[in-house]
């Protein structure tokens, strides 16, 4: 029996499991699929963003996988791998156990790089982050406090970030919770990001998009700066290396993406921060039974960065993109095909929900990266509909297994 080894359970991981279990079905006696994983559970990430504001619980965007995994004769394991050791075809876990694999699909997500700028880090209580759950609820914490007591608020991403997209959607949230509560006229509302201008998303932009953030900035009177790197974070003041200083009672700030802690480990896959290195069919170009999905995946900016320095972006779609990609390929493989399914991470279309505060800016282009054929921003001024019913299909479709739609 051939064992096929996923490391990670969430968008990517998920979807290669569930994918190539499908896929399989007449040939389980001749393969095994293990999931390792050190949560249970599938997070819907994207909705995060309302859990500071109470809109979302984290039990409302989550669900126990196991049972599903079960169904589909998927091993679990709950553990965090150490490393991998590719010449071998091993994955170390806890206590030096071992795991052989003759294939394997590296789906482990990121690490968040707080070191990259003294105060930072969640312990140090000054800057908030909203990317993990107990990091969301401990701003849902500060936020509160902050609503008895108001002050300047600082929202946006350091240097070398990459999730400008989500950075955005909290701060315009952020703008209609303090309206609802009747305090935003108390409160200066800053934003920094190390984009070039306002709407990059670490994508180069998309057409009008630069105009309309400035026309939401100024319609929610949000002061603005661009091309923003930090110098210094205090308990009350953050300095950036312009020499400008903006005081804060609260600050929410994106830092960079790094790779999983087992990735850094595996040096012989990855890169300097710990990504995987592959091709265009997401296959580890130093060993050919290594996969990658979704974050864990080097992707590169196509594009000049001239000043600030910041990263592209890594959002659930492609992540969903690349692990079908995966196991498909995988599949290929096994059946004996030669020629595997590529798509570059760039090509991937782009197709997202942008949250703007009970509002909405839908963004879609045929690809993430130019040149484009077709690329537009339409905002829905009226409610946010679209983006709770895209929460509420990856849900359904996640927790019924359907991995093969969209």
């Amino acid at each position: 029996m051939k064992n096929i080894v996923i490391l990670g359970s969430n968008f990517a991981g998920f979807t290669a499991a569930l994918r190539l279990a499908r896929k399989l079905k007449g040939k389980r006696d001749e393969f095994k699929i293990t999931v390792v994983s050190p949560s249970r559970d599938f997070l819907y990430v994207p909705s995060l963003i309302w859990v500071p504001f109470g809109r979302r619980k984290i039990n409302d965007i989550k669900f126990d996988l196991r049972p599903l995994f079960i169904k589909n004769n998927i091993e679990f394991i709950q553990k965090a791998a150490e490393r991998v050791d590719p010449d071998n075809n091993v994955v170390i876990l806890p206590d030096n156990e071992k795991l052989k694999y003759d294939y394997l699909v590296v789906a482990t997500g990121v690490k968040m790089n707080f070191d990259i700028i003294k105060g930072l880090r969640p312990e140090d209580n000054m800057i908030q982050n909203i990317v993990i759950p107990k990091l969301a609820n401990k701003t849902l914490n500060a936020f509160e406090e902050l609503v008895k007591d108001p002050g300047p608020v600082i929202v946006g991403a350091t240097q070398n970030a990459s999730c400008m997209g989500a950075a955005y959607e909290y701060l315009f949230n952020m703008d209609k919770e303090l309206r609802t509560r009747k305090v935003r006229d108390k409160v200066t509302l800053y934003w920094i990001t190390p984009e070039p201008y306002l709407g990059n998303f670490g994508i180069d932009g998309m057409p009008g998009g630069e105009g309309m953030l400035k026309m939401f900035m100024k319609l929610y009177n949000i002061k603005w700066i661009v091309d923003a790197s930090i110098e210094t974070i205090e308990e009350d003041k953050i300095i950036l290396k312009s020499g400008e200083v903006l005081p804060y009672k609260m600050a929410m700030l994106m830092p960079p993406f790094e790779g999983a802690d087992v990735m850094k480990r595996s040096k012989k896959l990855v890169d300097a921060k710990g990504f995987v290195e592959t091709n265009a069919a997401y296959q580890s170009i130093y060993y050919d039974n290594v996969f990658a999905a979704g974050l864990a995946v080097k992707v590169a900016p196509p594009f000049e960065i001239k000043n600030t320095p910041f990263g592209v972006p890594k959002t659930g779609y492609p992540s969903d993109v690349t692990g079908k990609i995966v196991a498909e390929n995988i599949f290929r493989l096994i059946t004996g095909k030669k020629k595997m399914v590529e798509k570059e991470w760039g090509r991937i279309p782009a197709l997202c929900v942008m949250d703007a505060g009970r509002k909405e800016v839908y963004l879609v282009a045929n690809h993430l990266f130019k040149p484009r054929q077709f690329a537009i921003m339409l905002p829905n001024i009226f409610n946010d509909f679209g983006k709770v019913l895209l929460e509420k299909y990856f849900l359904w479709k996640n927790r019924h297994g359907y991995a093969w739609l969209p």
